[in-house]
């Protein structure tokens, strides 16, 4: 069998969702970093859901970095690992102190506490920056594999082997088209294949799952 050519296979997902705006409701890159960092193990719809009152107390930075623990678990001790998220965000508010100095390479995002590697994909590709990976959510990390561009369940690997098989100028997109896929078309349990436009590439489909 010849070797898939993943960057044509792709390009059909790619123009379905290239440029659609992450599901978290935010407004601003402040509202992004907070919510990217909440949503982790939790559903983006609850935390759509608790950031409007979390953004009333806490409009920005400068709110957040005077927060206590008491007034934070208030707000967001129904997200899921709260405790750690608290230390995380006011970690982070003390330490940025103001929206301006949030940072956009990966570097600069993974050493703020909370963001790994996903997170900062996330926020440089809401922000427009150019893509130093690709996003790899749990979605991706499902998906992926399924079609059979990747294999195994290490989001870092299945990033790793993403960004060598697609072409950097899609690493911004295909993430989150993926995503998309597996939100809406791809799921869990009984996938919508005749409906998918990576069927004619996606093992999964050929092996008759």
């Amino acid at each position: 069998m010849s070797k898939t050519d993943w960057a044509k296979a792709f390009k059909p997902l790619l123009d379905i969702y290239k440029g659609k705006k992450h599901p978290l409701e935010y407004k601003n890159l402040y509202q992004l970093v907070i919510m990217v960092i909440l949503s982790a193990q939790d559903s983006d719809k609850h935390i759509n859901q608790v950031a409007i009152d979390f953004f009333k107390v806490f409009p920005n930075l400068k709110s957040l970095a005077k927060a206590n623990e008491k007034e934070m678990f208030a707000l967001i001790g129904k997200v899921r690992n709260f405790g750690n998220k608290t230390k995380w965000l006011m970690s982070l508010a003390q330490t940025l102190k103001e929206d301006k100095n949030i940072p956009l390479t990966m570097e600069e995002l993974t050493k703020l506490p909370g963001i790994g590697r996903k997170s900062a994909n996330v926020i440089m590709r809401e922000s427009g920056i150019k893509a130093e990976g690709i996003i790899v959510d749990l979605h991706v990390a499902r998906v992926a594999p399924r079609i059979g561009i990747a294999t195994g369940t290490d989001p870092k690997k299945i990033e790793k082997q993403l960004m060598e098989a697609l072409p950097e100028k899609d690493w911004g997109e295909v993430g989150m088209a993926i995503s998309f896929l597996g939100r809406e078309i791809c799921r869990p349990s009984s996938p919508n294949h005749m409906n998918c436009v990576m069927k004619e590439h996606c093992n999964f489909f050929r092996n008759g799952a």
